[in-house]
């Protein structure tokens, strides 16, 4: 058992907690141990994510773009707007990663057939075999990442995080009336 009074014995938020606890007894400071480690968490998870992608030669961005095709299914392509839709990313961000997989060979952009100014932007055989493998090793080591808890730990933290999600992303009223 960790002893909440002996800083040594702390992670690195409940260190904080404690520093800010003697500095701001003031200050409601429990949020931050939630926050703290899922944003500690998030950064760790990402690194380890990255590992992966990298080896392929890929950012995390440009994985997303590739995943993207991929999930668009047969023929495996998608207009930018709804590429940045599919990734959250805005179009300008969007085409710096179709720019790179493009001159990787790994995607292709064409005119639309209904609107000439429009853009298509497709998985070629090499992008597509490349993200075949590379989610293949990505979800792999997601697993081994989940893995760290139990299963029963994993569903609920599943629920608890779909629920949190769901209530931030959901818009308030405006309290403008006007």
């Amino acid at each position: 058992m960790v002893c909440m009074d002996d800083p040594q014995a702390l992670d690195r938020v409940a260190r904080i907690q404690t520093d800010w606890r003697r500095e701001r007894p003031d200050v409601d400071i429990t949020p931050q141990g939630v926050i703290g480690r899922l944003h500690r968490l998030a950064d760790r998870l990402t690194e380890e994510l990255c590992l992966v992608y990298g080896r392929y030669g890929l950012s995390e961005g440009e994985f997303d773009v590739l995943c993207a095709l991929r999930r668009a299914g047969e023929p495996f392509e998608r207009a930018p707007g709804e590429l940045a839709a599919h990734t959250m990313v805005t179009t300008g961000a969007m085409t710096k990663r179709i720019d790179r997989l493009e001159r990787a060979g790994l995607v292709t952009r064409r005119r639309s057939g209904d609107d000439q100014r429009g853009r298509i932007v497709a998985l070629t055989r090499p992008g597509r075999e490349l993200i075949d493998q590379a989610f293949t090793d990505h979800m792999r080591n997601e697993r081994r990442l989940l893995d760290l808890l139990t299963p029963a730990d994993s569903v609920a933290l599943e629920g608890l995080l779909t629920t949190w999600l769901a209530r931030v992303e959901t818009p308030r009223p405006s309290s403008d009336s006007g």
